[in-house]
C-alpha cells in the first residue's frame, strides 16, 4: 500500500529509514540517511508513475533554485579581477609614498576625473582671480533686473510681509486697508484678491506672518491685536488693559496704542506686541488673548519708561532685541530673567525713535535703523562697540525698514525724500565693509518697507505714494511676481442676448410649436418693443389711475383737494381777489352762510351809525389845550 504523502513530509515519522539500494551509476549513490535523498527518490518514483499513467512527468517548470552563497563567492570574484586589471593599467610612479597616497579605495573612476582634475590643477592665476571675482559678484548679487509695481491705494505703504512660502504678500497703510495678494491667482494687471479694513480708523503699522504660513499678525494705532487667517478671517484680538491701573503686569492688556509686533520663528502660537505704554507683551494663540503671556518693561536711563519702537525675535526665538524710543537697544531673555535686560546699549542712537531692528539670518550680528538718519551695525559677542555704521540715511516714517540679505553679505535700507529731491531710494551695503554697492531709484515718493524673500529672490519695497514696487531677476527668481508678469489679463465678454437650447419639433401642434429661431438682431428689436423683456418704465399720466395720481400733485392732501374738496376747478392763473368778488352781489341778495346762522340771535340796530365828520373827530381827551 501507497503511503500517504503531504508536500514532501511523510507521514511515517516513526519508521526508521530502510536502506535503500540506489541503482544506476555511481552518480546517483545518495547516503541513505540524508533526507534530501529521500525526497529526491520519492519524487523520481511519483514521476515514473505520472509518467506512466498520464503520459507526461511533470506540471510545468520547476521554480528555479538560488544558492546565496554561490552568487556572493561570484561577485566577490569579479570585483578581484577589475581591481587587479584596474592596477596593471595604472603608470609606475615614482616614489612608494606617492603610490600609497593615490591608491585606489573602492571602485574605479572614470578615465574623465582625474583629467579634469589635472586640468583644474594647471589653471593659471589669471582664471584664479576670475574665479574670486565670480564669487564676489554671486555673493553681493542683487535681483534688479526687472521690476513691476501693484497699486494697494493712495497713501503711504507702511507695512509688508510675505509668507514663508513665497505664495502670499500682504500690505497695509495707514488709508487703514490690508490688500492680500495671491502670486499663483493674479495675472498681468496685480490686483489683490481682497483688501480690508481689520480695524475701523486706525492705520496699520506692522504686518507679520507666522511660521507656517496660515495667521496673519496686524499692529494697528489701537491698543488691541488681532491675528486673521490667510482669508482675512478674524481669528483673535488681544484683550484692551485697564488705563486706571499704573502697574502695567496687573493688566492684562495694552493702554495704549500698539507700535511693532512679531510672531515667533519657531513656535507658531506665540507672538509679542509692543507699545506705548512702554511694555512688551507675548501672547498664546491658544489662550484666546485673554491675558498676556509674559510682559517686559522697558525702562530709560532715568528709570521711567520708554517706548519699545522696534523689536524682533532671534532665529531660535530665544531672544528678543527691543530698539527705543530714546535710542537705546536692549536684548531680552525669558530664559534668564525677564525683570532687567540679558544686556543693552544706552546711547546706541540719538535719542530719537529706533525704527528697525533685524537679527542676521546666520551668526550674531545685529542690524538697526534710526531717525537719527544712522545705520549701524552691532556684533553680539562685542555688543558693547559698534562694528559699522552709515550717515546721512534720512527717514521720514517711523517704520522706516533696514534688512540683511538672504546670504547675510548685503544689508538694504529705504531712503525718504529730501525736501528738493524727487525719487526714493534704496542702498545695499556690504555687511563687512558697510561701502555702497549700489543705489536704486524706486519712485518719485519715499522709499518705507522693505522685504528681501530668501526663496523668491525677489525685493517688495513700500513707498509713499501706495505702491508696491517688487524687483526680481527673470534667471534666478523663482516664482512670486514672475508668475503674474507672463499671465496677459483677458476681458470678461458678456453676451448681452443668452441663447437657449431649441428643440426642433416640426410636426407639433400649434399650441406646441416653438417660433423658428430669427437673427439676434432681429430678436433684439422684437425684445425692445415688449415692455416687460425692455423693462420700459411707467410712461406720464394725465390722471390718477392704478393706485399712481397726476403730475398735479403726488400727496394725499393734493389728491383730496383737487378731486373732492372744489366741485369746480379753478384756474391757477386768476386773481383770487376777482375770484370772491364775482359772488359778492349774489351773497348780498341771497345770503347763505353768514346772515341766516345770526338771523334769530343778531340784536337789532338802534342808533344808525355816526357820520363821517364825527367819526374823523377826536375824543374830548385827545384835543390839545388851547
Amino acid at each position: 500500500m501507497k503511503k500517504i504523502k503531504f508536500g514532501k513530509i511523510s507521514a511515517n515519522f516513526a519508521q526508521k529509514a530502510t536502506p535503500i539500494q540506489p541503482t544506476g551509476s555511481i552518480d546517483s549513490i545518495v547516503d541513505i540517511g540524508a533526507p534530501q535523498a529521500i525526497e529526491a527518490l520519492e519524487d523520481d518514483k511519483e514521476g515514473q508513475q505520472m509518467k506512466e499513467v498520464m503520459g507526461i512527468s511533470a506540471f510545468g517548470k520547476k521554480a528555479k533554485t538560488f544558492d546565496i552563497n554561490e552568487m556572493m563567492a561570484q561577485v566577490k570574484a569579479t570585483a578581484r579581477e577589475i581591481t587587479k586589471k584596474a592596477e596593471e593599467d595604472k603608470p609606475v610612479e615614482s616614489s612608494s609614498d606617492e603610490s600609497s597616497e593615490d591608491e585606489l579605495i573602492g571602485p574605479p573612476l572614470p578615465p574623465q576625473v582625474p583629467v579634469a582634475r589635472m586640468e583644474k590643477r594647471t589653471k593659471n592665476s589669471d582664471s584664479d582671480s576670475d574665479s574670486d571675482e565670480d564669487i564676489s559678484a554671486n555673493k553681493h548679487f542683487i535681483p534688479m533686473r526687472a521690476d513691476t509695481s501693484m497699486k494697494h491705494g493712495n497713501k503711504a505703504v507702511t507695512a509688508l510681509t510675505v509668507d514663508p512660502s513665497g505664495a502670499r504678500l500682504a500690505s497695509g497703510s495707514v488709508d487703514y486697508e490690508v490688500s492680500f495678494w495671491d502670486f499663483a491667482g493674479m495675472d498681468s494687471n496685480l490686483r489683490s484678491f481682497r483688501t480690508l479694513q481689520p480695524v475701523d480708523n486706525h492705520p496699520i503699522r506692522a504686518l507679520h506672518y507666522s511660521g507656517t504660513g496660515d495667521l496673519l499678525l496686524v499692529i494697528s494705532g489701537a491698543s488691541q491685536a488681532k491675528v486673521i487667517d490667510r482669508d482675512g478671517f478674524e481669528k483673535l484680538e488681544t484683550v484692551k488693559g485697564d488705563m486706571y491701573i499704573t502697574d502695567m503686569a496687573r493688566t492684562k492688556g495694552h493702554t495704549a496704542a500698539l507700535l511693532a509686533g512679531s510672531f515667533n520663528p519657531v513656535a507658531k502660537d506665540e507672538f509679542l506686541t509692543t507699545s506705548s505704554d512702554g511694555t512688551v507683551r507675548t501672547w498664546d494663540f491658544y489662550g484666546h488673548g485673554k491675558n498676556h503671556k509674559q510682559i517686559i518693561k522697558c525702562r530709560a536711563q532715568n528709570g521711567l519708561k520708554v517706548s519699545p519702537t522696534a523689536v524682533t525675535y532671534n532665529r531660535e526665538g530665544k531672544v528678543i532685541a527691543c530698539g527705543c524710543a530714546d535710542g537705546s537697544i536692549q536684548l531680552w531673555d525669558f530664559r534668564k530673567s525677564s525683570v532687567a535686560p540679558a544686556s543693552q546699549i544706552r546711547k546706541a542712537h540719538q535719542p530719537v525713535e529706533i525704527s528697525s531692528i533685524a537679527f542676521s539670518h546666520v551668526g550674531d550680528s545685529l542690524l538697526t535703523r534710526s531717525l537719527d538718519e544712522t545705520m549701524k551695525l552691532w556684533d553680539l559677542r562685542k555688543f558693547k562697540s559698534v562694528v559699522n555704521e552709515v550717515g546721512s540715511l534720512f527717514a521720514r516714517y517711523d517704520t522706516t525698514d533696514a534688512i540683511f540679505s538672504p546670504n547675510d553679505c548685503i544689508v538694504a535700507t529705504a531712503m525718504s525724500l529730501r525736501k528738493g529731491e524727487k525719487t526714493g531710494n534704496i542702498n545695499f551695503y556690504d555687511t563687512a565693509t558697510f561701502n555702497l554697492l549700489k543705489t536704486v531709484p524706486v519712485s518719485a515718493s519715499h522709499a518705507i518697507k522693505i522685504n528681501w524673500h530668501s526663496k523668491l529672490n525677489q525685493i517688495f519695497v513700500g513707498t509713499g505714494d501706495g505702491n508696491v514696487k517688487c524687483f526680481y531677476d527673470e534667471n534666478r527668481s523663482l516664482r512670486g511676481v514672475t508668475l503674474c508678469v507672463v499671465k496677459t489679463h483677458r476681458k470678461a465678454q458678456h453676451s448681452e442676448v443668452v441663447s437657449s437650447q431649441q428643440v426642433i419639433t416640426p410636426h407639433a401642434l400649434p399650441l406646441f410649436r416653438q417660433e423658428r429661431r430669427k437673427t439676434s438682431r432681429k430678436q433684439m428689436e422684437k425684445d425692445r418693443l415688449d415692455p416687460v423683456k425692455s423693462k420700459r418704465p411707467d410712461l406720464p399720466i394725465t390722471s390718477g389711475q392704478g393706485g399712481r395720481v397726476a403730475s398735479s400733485g403726488g400727496t394725499l392732501s393734493s389728491y383730496v383737494i383737487r378731486n373732492l374738496g372744489l366741485s369746480k376747478r379753478v384756474d391757477d392763473d386768476q386773481d383770487p381777489r376777482e375770484a370772491i368778488l364775482k359772488y359778492a352781489k349774489e351773497a348780498e341778495e341771497n345770503p347763505y352762510w353768514i346772515a341766516p346762522a345770526y338771523a334769530k340771535t343778531q340784536p337789532k340796530v338802534l342808533l344808525a351809525s355816526t357820520s363821517q365828520d364825527d367819526s374823523d373827530e377826536e375824543p374830548e381827551s385827545k384835543k390839545s389845550k388851547p
